[in-house]
């Protein structure tokens, strides 16, 4: 379960901010049994989900990048890089001070119950700072602080770690986390499953995860709850089936290189190639009775958004299975707004989400903001400044005589109230000369 994250000097984020999903005091009275985790251990109320509004360019994708750069760099760092290898970090370019500076990055978790806090700091060439904390009890105890290449270790509860650093093994371009997992510390191991629990994903680019929910079509079970996805979601879909590739019956103009492919994966990885999804669609004739079945091509034949549905379904099930937490960057493209309205209502019920899995996307899609599935807390902002600079920030963070809990959120939101929207009082100014670059002396 994601408590915070914080990022700073990191692509168009100067200064350090933080999105919390710790819920706010003032917003209790709202959506509090179906929208906040309850945890007595540490006297923690966790929001399930978070959404972000913003201009085009004001740092909401950005934010999720830093996410993502956090996740596979702790996971990755000592296995993908040798010593003597570039860090590929970028600081925020458009202020001198920063351009030389480390990046910053720390996240705040719960894992099987024990809560733990770490973060690095990090520039093109090497680790400057690494962190590890752990809130085992009421106390948080320094497992490690590393700077550059000096060590504090807790010698009782980070053994492996300290074997590691007596032996020289850390390199300066690696976490030590990351080696320590690999060496089976404990400890270690438990903060990158936690990172591997977050599921970080494009809304843009579906492509990059059809395939993992073609996989788990392959399981009887899972395609039962896929189908009863795609059906409430009211595409008129009754049926899926994959459409396996034989690889004795490759189309004669395949280019060679990509034939040699296609066969040396089936032979090696010992598995059916999946060429496309096919749906089945009632067929009805001229009194509206239904006579049968017709398939249609997932690729060819079905819309964009439903192609992107069918992809986030696999992710989706995943994540709600396992108590996972699932990061989306542009979840409303190419949806509709009510779909977007019932994935945000599948996370925030106690129901059909009873292992509390967390959702955390960007949108443009203000319907959401008057849909009344969201408090305050959960609801945050990009915005840069005029040095284009981000920050982002909580509706909670206003004065509550200034935002009421009642007040119309979309309504406000789109008029300026809460900042974060583009300035395009430039359009006024514009004329045909300017929009088509002519030459006054061309007169």
């Amino acid at each position: 379960m994601l408590i915070q994250f914080s990022v700073g000097n990191f692509k168009t984020f100067k200064d350090k901010v933080t999105l919390s999903m710790i819920a706010s005091n003032y917003d209790k009275e709202t959506r509090e049994e179906e929208n906040v985790i309850s945890n007595s251990k540490y006297n923690l109320r966790n929001l399930k989900s978070a959404v972000i509004y913003g201009a085009n360019a004001s740092g909401k994708s950005k934010f999720m990048e830093a996410l993502m750069f956090m996740r596979h760099f702790t996971i990755n760092s000592s296995k993908d890089s040798q010593k003597g290898d570039d860090i590929s970090i970028e600081p925020f370019r458009l202020n001198t001070d920063s351009i030389d500076s480390p990046s910053e990055f720390e996240v705040v978790f719960l894992y099987d119950n024990i809560q733990y806090r770490y973060g690095f700091e990090v520039d093109k060439e090497q680790i400057v700072s690494e962190w590890l904390y752990q809130k085992a009890k009421t106390k948080e105890v320094e497992i490690f602080y590393r700077d550059y290449q000096d060590f504090e270790l807790h010698q009782r509860n980070f053994k492996k770690g300290t074997i590691a650093v007596k032996e020289g093994l850390i390199r300066d371009n690696a976490l030590l986390l990351s080696l320590a997992a690999q060496l089976n510390d404990e400890i270690s191991i438990n903060v990158i499953n936690w990172f591997k629990s977050l599921k970080t994903i494009s809304g843009l680019r579906e492509e990059g995860y059809q395939g993992y929910t073609m996989s788990r079509t392959k399981d009887p079970k899972t395609k039962v709850r896929i189908l009863e996805l795609l059906k409430a979601a009211d595409l008129g879909i009754q049926d899926i089936k994959l459409e396996l590739l034989d690889i004795e019956k490759l189309p004669k103009d395949l280019p060679k290189e990509l034939r040699d492919r296609l066969i040396k994966e089936s032979k090696e990885e010992n598995s059916d190639i999946v060429s496309d999804v096919l749906t089945s669609h009632k067929k009805f004739d001229s009194t509206n009775k239904y006579i049968e079945d017709v398939h249609f091509s997932m690729d060819d034949d079905e819309s964009s958004g439903t192609r992107k549905f069918f992809a986030l379904t696999g992710p989706i099930l995943d994540v709600i299975e396992n108590g996972y937490i699932l990061v989306v960057d542009e979840l409303d493209s190419k949806l509709h707004p009510n779909l977007v309205c019932k994935l945000v209502s599948l996370f925030n019920s106690k129901e059909l989400n009873p292992k509390n899995a967390q959702l955390i996307f960007n949108t443009h899609d203000t319907n959401l903001l008057g849909s009344g599935l969201f408090r305050r807390d959960q609801i945050w902002f990009a915005e840069k400044n005029k040095f284009g600079a981000a920050n982002i920030y909580s509706l909670a963070d206003f004065k509550t005589d200034s935002v009421r809990k009642t007040e119309a959120f979309e309504e406000n939101y789109i008029r300026g109230k809460y900042g974060s929207v583009p300035y395009l009082g430039l359009f006024d100014s514009l004329t045909l000369k300017k929009l088509l670059l002519q030459d006054e002396n061309e007169e």
